[in-house]
């Protein structure tokens, strides 16, 4: 019986090893293929970037109804205005994968590819089956999901903090200042929780997340305070990204990785000594020795 029990489990293993392998190829080859023809059709045309028939189509936007009690959000403001315009089910319950990873493709126009890639990711997550099983918006903050340590819900007040850094040209942000605000929010993070860890794969998820400000927002100050402020899509709208098939995941990641490595705080130590005063002896006088 034993015996039978460990062909079992090595036979399930590498099946699901195997199957996992098979998908992720498939994803790469199937995002390179989306990048290259990106680059070699038009781009959709300003005003009709959403597709015809599918909602914000030319920056119409269903009614904007604010979250009523009970109902299930989650700490992507970009994803909690699907539900809030009623793309998503208002109530932000009972969704299934493949229809949540559609309304990201149709409103924030990514590419199939990055549309099947995060659900994916966060049915596994989550021990769910994609094509079978639902979640409700709140599920995806469990620890490690989409949230984790340093990222969560902005305040309202860092929200302002960030718009009003912004250094690009016309006032836009840019990736420097993205850089700069994940920097500081990692150092409050350690600071503040003594089991503060972050993962490289939860390093890259926090940029990416970011770099949907400046890749679909095209880091426009005047419309990220309402996306960020209300998890509102402004009247008139449109993603600032107009490929055909979207924003491919290898494409994005020209914008992810050096918004991620130019995180300075990752490299001066300041990370590390984040959060060091509350073992110290006496931290007010120790902790003028580290200045």
């Amino acid at each position: 019986m034993a015996s039978v029990i460990i062909l079992r489990r090595l036979w399930q293993g590498l099946t699901s090893t195997l199957l996992d392998v098979l998908v992720h190829v498939g994803l790469l080859v199937w995002d390179v293929l989306l990048t290259l023809f990106n680059h070699v059709v038009p781009q959709r045309p300003v005003g009709r970037v959403v597709k015809a028939g599918r909602p914000g189509f030319g920056g119409k936007w269903p009614e904007y109804v604010p979250p009523r009690e009970g109902d299930s959000r989650c700490s992507c403001p970009a994803l909690n205005a699907l539900a809030n315009h009623g793309i998503l089910p208002h109530d932000g319950r009972n969704i299934a994968f493949p229809a949540l990873g559609r309304a990201i493709e149709d409103v924030y126009n990514f590419a199939p590819t990055f549309g099947f890639f995060g659900p994916k990711h966060a049915a596994r997550f989550l021990a769910r089956d994609y094509w079978r099983d639902r979640l409700d918006l709140q599920d995806l903050d469990a620890h490690n999901c989409i949230e984790h340590d340093a990222s969560g819900k902005i305040p309202r007040a860092l929200v302002e903090e960030v718009l009003a850094s912004a250094s690009g040209p016309g006032g836009t942000l840019v990736g420097a200042d993205l850089s700069r605000l994940m920097g500081r929010r990692r150092v409050a993070a350690k600071r503040a929780n003594p089991e503060y860890s972050l993962s490289l794969f939860h390093k890259l998820f926090g940029s990416w997340n970011c770099s949907t400000l400046l890749r679909i927002f095209g880091g426009n100050v005047d419309d990220l305070r309402v996306v960020l402020g209300e998890e509102r899509l402004p009247d008139g709208w449109e993603p600032r990204f107009r490929r055909r098939m979207g924003l491919t995941i290898l494409e994005f990641n020209f914008t992810v990785l050096p918004v991620e490595f130019s995180v300075r705080e990752e490299v001066d130590g300041a990370i590390d000594a984040a959060g060091r005063e509350r073992y110290l002896v006496d931290p007010g006088v120790d902790a003028k020795k580290m200045e």
